[in-house]
């Protein structure tokens, strides 16, 4: 069965970094899109960024362009999300995601399978 699992979230300082992975199984890792998600307390859940199946092609959301890197290694099954220049706004749980097809679309609706997610704090 398909499984994602995040890792490498924690607490951090205001200005710091992280960078987060997400392992997959179950499927073939190759040929399929990753994004990656966050919940933030009284939020609703927030499109971060996409990356497509070879890894070159990117798209992130205006709140985080620039800051957060999404990469991959399909060697490794694995997906990344570096994030630099963190700020208590990003607090929130992140979460992997799994979709057919590339698109700019920044609907959870179109990804048909999630991790569990991990959480970032970010201390002012």
């Amino acid at each position: 069965q398909v499984q994602l699992v995040e890792s490498g979230g924690g607490l951090v300082q205001a200005g710091g970094s992280l960078r987060l992975s997400c392992a997959a199984s179950g499927f073939t890792f190759s040929t399929y899109v990753m994004g990656w998600f966050r919940l933030a307390p009284g939020k609703e859940r927030e499109f971060v960024g996409v990356i497509s199946r070879s890894g070159g092609l990117t798209y992130y959301a205006d709140s985080v362009k620039g800051r957060f890197t999404i990469s991959r290694d399909n060697a490794k099954n694995t997906v990344y999300l570096q994030m630099i220049s963190l700020q208590p706004g990003d607090t929130a749980v992140y979460y992997c995601a799994v979709r057919r097809d590339y698109s700019r679309s920044t609907s959870s609706d179109e990804y048909e399978y999630w991790g569990q997610g991990t959480q970032v704090t970010v201390s002012s």
